[in-house]
C-alpha cells in the first residue's frame, strides 16, 4: 500500500469516526435530560457533558464498526435527528418509571394531608410534597443499589445493535411505546400507593362513623394528625418492598424501550 493510499484510508476512517462520535453523542444526550439519576439536578451540567462525551467516545468504536456513515450535510443532519429520536424514546421509558413513583407518592400526599407542605424537590427541581420527595430520594438510592445505572448503560449500548447508526428507527413503534409507557405509568402509581391509600380510606370511613356516634368531636382537628401518622407508619412498612417493585419496573421499562425502538 502506497503512502497516498494509506493517507486516504486514515482520512476516511477518521472522518467516519468523527461523524459517528457526534451521532452516538446525539443518542446518549437524552439520558441526561430525561432518564432517572442521569438527569438529576444535583449533577452539574459540566459533569453531565463530560460523562456524556466519555460514553460517546467509548461507544463510537462499537457503533461505527462495519458501517459507512453519511458525509454530506443533509445525510448527517437527518441521521443526527434520528439518533436524538432513538435516545429520547429510550430515556422516556425510563423517565416514566420514576414518574410513576412520584405520582403514586403524590396521591398519598394529597390524601394524607402532606400536600399542604409543598416544597421544591431537590432531585427533580419541581414542586412536590413530603412523601413525593421521600419516595424520589429512596427510589434514587435503590436505583443505584440494584445497579440501575449499569442496566441503563447496557441498554443504551444494546440500542446500537437493534438500530444501527445507518438505520432509521420505526416511528410507529416509538409512538406506540410512548403511549404504552404513559398507560403503565398510572397502573404502576396505583401499585406503589394502593395499600396506603386503602388504609387511609378505611381511616376516613372510621372517622365518619365516629362523627355520627360522637357529633361533638372535632373530626377535622383529630383526623388529620391520625391520618398523617397512619400514612407514615404504612409508608415505613412499604419502603422495604420498594426495591423489588423498582427492579421489576426497571426491567419492564428497559424491555419496552428496546422492543419498541
Amino acid at each position: 500500500m502506497s503512502n497516498a493510499d494509506l493517507t486516504q484510508l486514515i482520512h476516511a476512517v477518521t472522518g467516519n469516526h468523527i461523524v459517528g462520535f457526534f451521532l452516538v453523542l446525539a443518542r446518549v444526550t437524552p439520558l441526561f435530560i430525561l432518564a432517572p439519576l442521569f438527569s438529576a439536578k444535583q449533577i452539574p451540567n459540566q459533569v453531565k457533558g463530560i460523562i456524556g462525551t466519555a460514553l460517546a467516545i467509548g461507544l463510537t468504536g462499537v457503533a461505527t464498526q462495519g458501517q459507512r456513515l453519511p458525509t454530506d450535510a443533509v445525510g448527517v443532519i437527518g441521521a443526527f435527528v434520528e439518533q436524538l429520536l432513538v435516545g429520547t424514546a429510550f430515556a422516556f421509558a425510563l423517565a416514566a418509571m420514576f414518574a410513576a413513583l412520584e405520582v403514586g407518592a403524590s396521591f398519598l400526599d394529597t390524601v394524607s394531608g402532606f400536600s399542604y407542605g409543598t416544597l421544591i424537590n431537590p432531585l427533580t427541581g419541581t414542586s412536590s410534597a413530603v412523601l413525593a420527595r421521600v419516595y424520589t430520594m429512596v427510589g434514587t438510592m435503590l436505583f443505584i443499589a440494584i445497579g440501575g445505572d449499569a442496566y441503563v448503560l447496557r441498554g443504551i449500548a444494546r440500542t446500537f445493535t437493534l438500530v444501527p447508526l445507518v438505520s432509521a428507527p420505526k416511528l410507529h413503534s416509538i409512538v406506540g411505546g410512548a403511549v404504552q409507557s404513559v398507560d403503565t405509568l398510572f397502573v404502576a402509581a396505583v401499585e406503589v400507593a394502593g395499600p396506603v391509600l386503602l388504609a387511609l380510606l378505611v381511616t376516613d370511613i372510621a372517622f365518619g362513623l365516629v362523627s355520627r356516634v360522637v357529633p361533638q368531636l372535632n373530626v377535622f382537628a383529630v383526623g388529620l394528625p391520625v391520618k398523617i401518622g397512619v400514612a407514615l407508619v404504612l409508608v415505613g412498612a412499604m419502603l422495604p418492598f420498594l426495591a423489588g417493585w423498582l427492579t421489576i419496573q426497571l426491567q419492564g421499562a428497559l424491555g419496552l424501550a428496546l422492543r419498541e425502538i
